[in-house]
């Protein structure tokens, strides 16, 4: 039966105040399902209406709290939750574990933001492609991603006229390194990036 037919037949038999009661616990679920979230419990449907007029959990699991708990049965029968449990208990089953419903509600909603958060990274990051994390916490430089002064010098070695001389090198049209062979040691525009990189230093 759906939530909305079991409120209507709760009702008939309702008092007013209890009708009142119960069209406020509906609209609380309702809320939760709009937010996307399969919480119906006792504990944290009567912490979001107490303001609003619903009882207090211990309230509610009494006798005279039964048509209440009947209406919350009815959507936690309907959730996705309920109907994906098999798939996803090794998942959030831990969840299920925490006593204080506060601190059960907060690790839900921690939970379905990483969930999300995964699905958003598996969207922006492409299968197989290679991410590399460096760790500069001991690194003594700056961690800007700047030159150091010896890399910038090693630089300058690389397309100085001592590096060429030293190896026979020279620098063709193409802005290859080659060899008294004319063979090719750096690729064509090797020393056109190299003197980019040295002029953004």
């Amino acid at each position: 039966m759906k939530p909305e037919q079991v409120l209507e037949k709760l009702k008939e038999t309702a008092s007013p105040k209890a009708c009142k009661t119960l069209d406020t616990i509906f609209e609380i679920c309702m809320e939760q399902r709009q937010r996307g979230l399969d919480d119906f419990s006792v504990a944290t449907v009567a912490r979001l209406g107490h303001k609003r007029g619903v009882p207090k959990d211990q309230s509610l699991r009494n006798k005279s709290g039964e048509s209440y708990r009947a209406l919350l049965s009815s959507f936690e029968d309907g959730s996705t939750k309920k109907k994906q449990r098999g798939k996803t208990r090794a998942e959030d089953d831990w969840i299920e574990e925490i006593e204080n419903p506060k601190h059960k509600l907060l690790a839900r909603i921690q939970a379905s933001e990483l969930a999300a958060a995964n699905k958003n990274l598996r969207e922006f990051v492409l299968p197989g492609t290679r991410i590399d994390v460096r760790d500069y916490q001991n690194d003594s430089n700056d961690n800007d991603g700047s030159f150091t002064e010896q890399e910038r010098r090693a630089l300058e070695y690389l397309i100085s006229e001592q590096f060429l001389a030293k190896w026979q090198f020279s620098i063709s049209e193409y802005g290859e390194v080659i060899d008294g062979n004319s063979t090719v040691v750096l690729k064509a525009a090797t020393v056109d990036a190299v003197k980019k990189a040295l002029a953004q230093l």
